[in-house]
């Protein structure tokens, strides 16, 4: 006798899903919970990942410096794709591939890392911009989400 296991993986998220509201006819509920007064309808926007904000930073240095990705690779001394995948936020790089393609833009790595602040401060405006809350202060509210981040200096 066997026994046939299925052939599924369970996957666990790295961050929660938000939950679907039921639809009329599935079993569920006919309308949505009603929320609280105040509370946001649309849900908060994700955090940036670290790969995302470099990689948004080093495609941003690079194009200014109007440069191609096989320019930037060959004297980074890295794989054109993996350089690639770098700037899209595909992949988590080391600390040496990260100041190797700093030093190919004619950065250092501290250089890179302010550009990363940038692009962290510049995401942080541009959800205030649209409205969103943020520790349940209102865009309009009395202190801008991201003042805390205007001075941030990351050291590696």
């Amino acid at each position: 006798m066997s026994t046939h296991a299925r052939n599924e993986a369970h996957v666990i998220p790295l961050r929660p899903q938000p939950s679907r509201p039921s639809q009329p006819g599935s079993g569920g509920a006919a309308h949505p919970p009603q929320r609280p007064a105040g509370e946001p309808s649309a849900p908060a926007p994700r955090e940036p990942l670290w790969r995302d904000l470099v990689g948004h930073a080093l495609r941003r240095e690079r194009r200014a410096q109007q440069r191609t990705l096989k320019e930037v690779a060959e004297a980074a001394r890295i794989s054109l794709p993996y350089l690639s995948e770098l700037e899209r936020g595909r992949k988590e790089a080391s600390s040496e591939v990260l100041a190797a393609a700093a030093r190919a833009l004619g950065l250092d790595l501290a250089d890179l890392l302010a550009l990363t602040r940038d692009e962290l401060t510049r995401h942080l405006r541009s959800r205030t911009d649209r409205g969103r809350t943020a520790r349940g202060r209102t865009a309009r509210g009395r202190t801008s989400p991201t003042a805390r981040y205007d001075a941030l200096d990351l050291a590696a």
